[in-house]
């Protein structure tokens, strides 16, 4: 007999309208899809509800009414909280349910949880999202999921309603796997962004020019290009905020110390994000490890 849940529409909720959550949940809602929401502020879903969402005070209320939940918090903990503590998702998840994570946490963490939950008969995708708040306005995200094929199958319609790209990288867990990787390209690339300005400057070069002139050769990368503008023009309003940005970097040296891995290049832009945060600085953009390296050599800009 088939599965009712995927013989129609089905009913979608979301978890965590903050700042990546909300457009997304904007833009499941774009063509009249009803949806559910749920967060720990009844003020973060508002805008929501008033285009026309509907409030659930509990993750279980938005489970049980809900064929497919989006969830989209800050870290590990988090998303254990929502699925299994008190009021929890899988209070409410019906047998044949999906939960979609969009949360960054721990590639073991998220097998745990999709075993945790397989168990009650519920679907899991990890799938993680690159790009920040604009892609996510704009539907041009970059989702790596791990999970089965038929689950990814079910979310493949919704996943291309938030993401310009959708790469299945493997079962549960290889999503994080995959956004740990894009976390380590991305936090180093930037740090190397920063010494090459920093240098340039000091040596008397002007940095833009300098940054013009990379960009048209093998050195050229998006870091280059949007980091880098951000670093000459000390525009450090939130892109990727920093605290997140070593929230990730501190899963990437979690896992590796848990392999026995040396990752040298990860260590030392973790530590980068991680000074930058104890500054006080940590809702600044990641670009702003410039200011980093700039008060190691005295130069308070």
């Amino acid at each position: 007999m088939s599965d009712p849940i995927q013989m129609r529409l089905p009913a979608v909720g979301l978890i965590g309208p903050g700042t990546l959550g909300r457009p997304i949940a904007a833009r499941l809602m774009r063509g009249g899809r009803p949806l559910a929401v749920h967060a720990r502020r009844h003020e973060a879903a508002l805008s929501l509800i008033e285009a026309g969402a509907t409030w659930c005070a509990t993750a279980r209320e938005l489970a049980a009414v809900s064929d497919i939940v989006f969830i989209v918090v800050s870290d590990t903990p988090d998303v254990e909280q929502v699925l299994f503590g008190p009021h929890g998702v899988i209070e409410g998840a019906r047998p044949g349910a999906l939960v979609i994570d969009l949360s960054t946490i721990s590639p073991q963490a998220s097998r745990e949880f999709a075993h945790r939950l397989a168990e009650r008969g519920v679907d899991m995708l990890d799938a993680r999202v690159s790009g920040g708040e604009a892609s996510a306005i704009d539907g041009t995200l970059s989702v790596m999921d791990g999970g089965g094929d038929a689950a990814l199958a079910r979310a493949r319609p919704l996943l291309d309603v938030i993401g310009s790209t959708v790469v299945h990288v493997g079962e549960n867990g290889a999503g994080q796997v995959a956004k740990s990787c894009n976390q380590i390209i991305t936090a180093v690339t930037i740090e190397a962004v920063a010494e090459v300005l920093t240098l340039a400057r000091r040596l008397g070069a002007d940095p833009g020019r300098v940054r013009a002139a990379l960009g048209g050769g093998f050195a050229a990368s998006s870091a280059l290009e949007q980091q880098g503008a951000r670093m000459i023009a000390r525009d450090f309003s939130p892109g990727l905020r920093a605290a997140v940005h070593a929230r990730d970097l501190g899963i990437v040296i979690d896992s590796a110390h848990a392999l026995g891995l040396d990752l040298p290049a990860s260590a030392i832009a973790a530590q980068q994000l991680n000074a930058l945060v104890g500054a006080g600085e940590g809702d600044l953009d990641t670009s702003a490890m410039i200011k980093v390296l700039e008060r190691m050599i005295g130069d308070y800009r």
